[in-house]
């Protein structure tokens, strides 16, 4: 379902809940090259879009770094979103003004982007208004917003102004409603019969999560010496939000849905959000197919690693719950990720000529328990996208899942053979290396911001994954197959939860008896698919499936003349180009130069 607002993207291997802050010392700043003339005129355009939509999504504005928003909360009025729709209609209608004289193929191009974001905004905005219910967990939203802003790269200035977000989030500040009212009164508001309800987990644990939410908002005040001018606000938030948590419990929970079908022109709503335009059908039988070519795959090299290791175990299943065990403690798992794995696979990289590479190391830490909460699941906090003065991103890796109860801890991350995989995603060549490209490369706002989807972030990420698969070692190679097995179990389950082709308890018996996953980590994941959010697991494997075509398609184009560096270079210095512009851009420039310059060689 749909929440109201999104107060940021998520980008995550394994759960989508919204990720923010900014982590680590700011590394020292190196001069990016200058963008091309274009950029900025392309800049330009954007900037409208964002003047119309920042009011109503602040917190998402500020984090990315614009300027000017830091102190302001999302408005959650009464009619917030057909005002919502207003602006952004009003705002592409000046775009299109403006753009008529436009000649710029590349400046046309952001046009058309920023032109098909507005649509799909008010679309969005429309079907949600009139088919769903809003109901909001005001503690992880106030959770989140607060740590969007208190973090060791933000600066101090930047960091005060916490206090005043927070304050208007306790009504407290002049002109301001507490969130915890606003709620209420959106969810009154919506009496409609029909109406799809949030459901019973997520209602459920945002209860149970509250206390871990406000102790977290404490701790971070606390940490950046805030928590006394914040004292007052902070005392009335934790009324508030009791009392709101009060009311959901007495008037929300008794009415919330336990079914997860979703209707139909949602669930559409949904994956075409994500990135995913094809039929859910179509992709739940080519997902099928891939999950039992990679299962097949894996039974095919468990017998190999089992042979290396010394296991008793050949089934690839029984293989993989060996090399779970030893565990990490807590305070071994970053160090082996910090000190083993991020350097071996950035000389990995520039050994095989992978991909370029910064001349920096990559920023990696292990969660809080508040994150965990709200994120119970691998994720990339990206840096400022906007003014970014040298802040790096952040790959932050849970401990846990706060949200498992009786099916207890995660055993999935922690242990040698899983980090391979996991950092080459979270990390380089992944997630790190395709935000960190689109900072140092200057790449226009329209394709760092209004091209963002699931299906072209993710999909990179599972490509970055499959590059480095070759050069790992077997048990990396065996986790590498098994976490492309998940995602083509989420592209299949999925849909098929959504669509009433299946139920969570089946989905749950497959992720854990045919995948391997812990309880605890296929319980985040069927709740993922219900409840967090549905459509958004299968833009892993359509994401990379549609790389894996363009690629295939360039070599075969280039012949002799292809280099995979190149190309993986190419593909970063587009930014978030959705599927078809990339695959445009490819043939258009990267195929067309290239074959250009063999000419001439031969000449």
């Amino acid at each position: 379902m749909l929440k109201p607002l999104t107060l940021a993207v998520a980008l995550a291997l394994l759960a989508p809940a919204a990720a923010f802050a900014q982590d680590a010392a700011p590394a020292a700043h190196k001069t990016a090259p200058a963008a091309p003339a274009w950029v900025a005129r392309s800049n330009e355009y954007t900037q409208m879009l964002i003047a119309a939509q920042a009011p109503f999504q602040p917190e998402q504005v500020s984090f990315f770094g614009v300027p000017g928003f830091d102190d302001q909360v999302f408005d959650y009025r009464a009619d917030y979103a057909r005002r919502f729709r207003d602006a952004t209609a009003k705002a592409k209608a000046a775009i299109q003004a403006k753009a008529a004289s436009e000649r710029d193929p590349n400046v046309k191009q952001d046009i058309a982007i920023l032109l098909q974001a507005a649509d799909d905004a008010i679309e969005a905005s429309e079907t949600n208004e009139r088919l769903t219910r809003p109901w909001l967990d005001a503690g992880q939203t106030v959770f989140q917003g607060i740590q969007a802003l208190l973090s060791d790269q933000t600066p101090a200035e930047r960091r005060a102004q916490a206090v005043v977000r927070l304050q208007r989030y306790a009504g407290l500040a002049p002109g301001s409603t507490p969130l915890a009212t606003l709620a209420r009164e959106r969810y009154d508001e919506r009496k409609q019969p029909g109406l799809v309800q949030p459901t019973q987990i997520e209602v459920q644990q945002s209860l149970d999560n509250l206390p871990t939410y406000l102790k977290g908002i404490r701790e971070l005040f606390a940490k950046y010496k805030l928590d006394g001018e914040a004292g007052a606000a902070l005392d009335a938030l934790d009324k508030q939000l009791t009392d709101y948590a009060a009311w959901s419990k007495a008037t929300v929970l008794p009415t919330s849905r336990t079914t997860y079908q979703l209707p139909d022109e949602l669930y559409a709503l949904q994956l075409k959000g994500f990135g995913i335009d094809i039929a859910p059908r179509t992709l739940i039988e080519r997902a099928q197919l891939e999950f039992m070519e990679t299962r097949n795959a894996m039974q095919q090299l468990a017998p190999l690693v089992a042979k290396e290791k010394g296991l008793k175990s050949t089934d690839y299943i029984g293989v993989i719950r060996e090399l779970k065990q030893p565990q990490f403690r807590n305070d071994q798992i970053e160090p082996h990720y910090r000190n083993v794995v991020m350097p071996e696979l950035d000389r990995l990289i520039a050994q095989h000529a992978v991909v370029s590479l910064p001349q920096r190391p990559m920023q990696m830490r292990l969660s809080s328990e508040a994150e965990s909460a709200a994120q119970p699941a691998p994720n990339f906090r990206p840096a400022p996208l906007v003014g970014n003065t040298g802040q790096q991103g952040t790959f932050i890796l849970p401990v846990g899942n706060p949200n498992a109860g009786a099916d207890g801890g995660y055993d999935d991350f922690n242990f040698p053979g899983v980090a391979w995989t996991l950092t080459a995603h979270e990390g380089r060549p992944g997630h790190e290396l395709q935000f960190t490209a689109m900072v140092e490369r200057g790449v226009s706002l329209a394709r760092t911001l209004y091209a963002f989807n699931s299906v072209n972030v993710e999909g990179w990420a599972l490509y970055a994954e499959a590059e480095m698969v070759p050069y790992e070692p077997l048990e990396g190679q065996l986790f590498a197959l098994q976490f492309r097995l998940l995602r083509a179990a989420r592209a299949m389950l999925d849909p098929m939860i959504n669509l009433g082709l299946t139920d969570r308890d089946t989905a749950f018996t497959v992720l854990t008896d045919e995948v391997g996953l812990s309880k605890a980590m296929a319980r985040q994941e069927v709740d993922r698919y219900s409840v967090r959010s549905p459509g958004q697991a299968g833009s892993y494997f359509y994401g990379y499936s549609r790389i894996m075509q363009l690629r295939a398609e360039t070599e075969l184009a280039l012949g002799d003349q292809f280099d995979r560096k190149a190309f993986n270079d190419f593909l970063l210095d587009q930014g978030m180009l959705p599927p078809d512009l990339l695959a445009k851009a490819v043939r258009d420039e990267f195929v067309s130069a290239r074959k250009g310059s063999g000419k001439a060689a031969k000449k």
